[in-house]
């Protein structure tokens, strides 16, 4: 009879300290919970309110970004939503890849790969421009005229 191991089995020990799979296991609980309140609000305004889709359009991002309350809400949707899936991805590598170099390479590109789409969202999120020069006055003047 062949005995195959637990996942994990070799690599789930931890140093002297803190332990790194405990505090990634919560947050995977933690961070679901609050994510399916984010999606489905963000889901709800962005398709049941309104026009639905159709008002989905450059002045309507504008619109959203304006407002303080949706920049908090994108960039908790975006952290939260990077971080889990980079953490998830964390552990099917840790699961699954035997070897130790090929498993650094693998959890150094997850890294580097969700810290760069984590900076790069946020600062779309902080810096976005509602009425950019030289645009489309027919995209941006419903909501330029406004300010």
């Amino acid at each position: 009879m062949t005995t195959i191991d637990a996942p994990r089995t070799p690599y789930a020990t931890t140093r002297k300290g803190v332990n790194w799979e405990k505090w990634g296991w919560i947050y995977m609980r933690a961070s679901g919970v609050v994510l399916v309140v984010l999606i489905f609000g963000h889901l709800f305004v962005n398709l049941f309110l309104g026009e639905g889709v159709k008002q989905i359009d450059f002045a309507f991002v504008a619109g959203k970004l304006a407002d303080p309350f949706w920049m908090v809400w994108d960039t908790a949707l975006l952290w939260l939503a990077m971080i889990h899936g980079a953490n998830g991805m964390r552990t099917i590598v840790n699961d699954y890849v035997d070897k130790p170099q090929v498993r650094r390479i693998l959890l150094g590109a997850i890294a580097v790969s969700t810290a760069a789409l984590v900076i790069l969202g946020t600062l779309v999120i902080y810096t976005f421009d509602p009425c950019p020069a030289g645009a489309d006055p027919s995209l941006v003047a419903s909501f330029c005229e406004d300010l």
